[in-house]
């Protein structure tokens, strides 16, 4: 069985472009791995391909979604493997993007079988969630499953109560549940994309100035005007989260984007601690300022090399 790439890496770093790359040399299709990008009422802030890059090449999981019903990585897990199998039957190479770290956990390690939770245990938490706030929630994740713990941040409220809601009925860290899962139905190689720190902050920052003039405020207004909580699942994102309390008028705005500067680059940073636990992972340094081409040669080159699994 052939492998699929997965191209992942920091947010900034220029996996999109990669994976356009790719897909314009072998007539490919793109899946997106961004479990914001699914939304159709998300657009400034999640980064989404350009309108040229939707045009020239297919993506699937843009705008598939509304977040008045929210997906979990489990659902997307099983709506990509049920993709990438008609796009093979297409006779089409699938290539996946995304640096959502438990999306693509979901996709490439399979499912994990958590047995049922307890309803009261999950209400408890959810009142202390409002009493104490999701930072110190995640604090209380930290120490009982540090592993999962990892692949999120302390405004992923409902995912913090997730894996306190596990461990507290089973006894079990969430992330032991997936040390045994059922194989996934494609194997894939997993390239990494990875920059010098300092030109990725600096990136992560143009591109929040960028979004910041294309009407990212406007856009989480317009989401609050149509009656959409801040608090809802979807919207518990970076970039969303900080400006909602300008628009209620809690905070200031320089510092609401100073804020969404400093939270994007710690997002970084945990999405490659994540990535460099996979041993599995082909890892190339890019350098957006060079063509595409010998990253996108590496990762074809990668994809005829047999896998150890194989």
């Amino acid at each position: 069985m052939s492998r699929v790439p997965l191209i992942a890496g920091p947010t900034a770093v220029g996996k999109s472009a990669v994976a356009v790359a790719i897909a314009l040399k072998q007539s490919a299709e793109i899946v997106s791995c961004d479990s914001r990008q699914l939304y159709r009422e998300m657009d400034v802030g999640t980064a989404k391909p350009t309108p040229n890059e939707l045009a020239a090449v297919p993506h699937h999981f843009i705008d598939e979604a509304t977040i008045e019903d929210p997906w979990s990585a489990g659902r997307f897990a099983r709506a990509a493997e049920q993709r990438i199998t008609e796009i093979l039957g297409r006779g089409a190479l699938p290539v996946v993007v995304g640096g959502s770290t438990l999306y693509i956990q979901a996709l490439v390690d399979g499912l994990a079988d958590i047995p049922p939770t307890d309803p009261a245990i999950r209400q408890a938490l959810n009142d202390k969630l409002a009493t104490v706030g999701s930072a110190v929630l995640y604090e209380a994740l930290v120490r009982v499953d540090p592993d999962f713990a990892s692949t999120l941040d302390a405004t992923k409220s409902q995912r913090i109560l997730r894996g306190l809601e596990v461990y507290a009925s089973t006894g079990q860290p969430l992330s032991s549940f997936f040390a045994n899962v059922p194989p996934p139905s494609h194997r894939y190689l997993v390239v990494v994309l990875d920059m010098d720190r300092e030109r990725l902050y600096g990136r992560i920052d143009n591109r929040v100035d960028r979004m910041m003039e294309n009407g990212l405020l406007a856009e989480v207004h317009a989401l609050m005007q149509a009656g959409h909580d801040p608090g809802e699942n979807p919207l518990r994102t970076i970039g969303y989260s900080e400006l909602a309390p300008v628009i209620r008028g809690e905070s200031e705005l320089d510092d609401a984007v100073a804020l969404i500067k400093r939270n994007s680059r710690r997002y970084a940073k945990r999405q490659l601690t994540w990535l460099r636990r996979r041993s599995d992972a082909v890892w190339i340094t890019v350098n957006p300022e060079e063509d595409a081409e010998p990253v996108v040669e590496r990762i074809l080159s990668e994809l005829k090399t047999p896998s150890e699994t194989a």
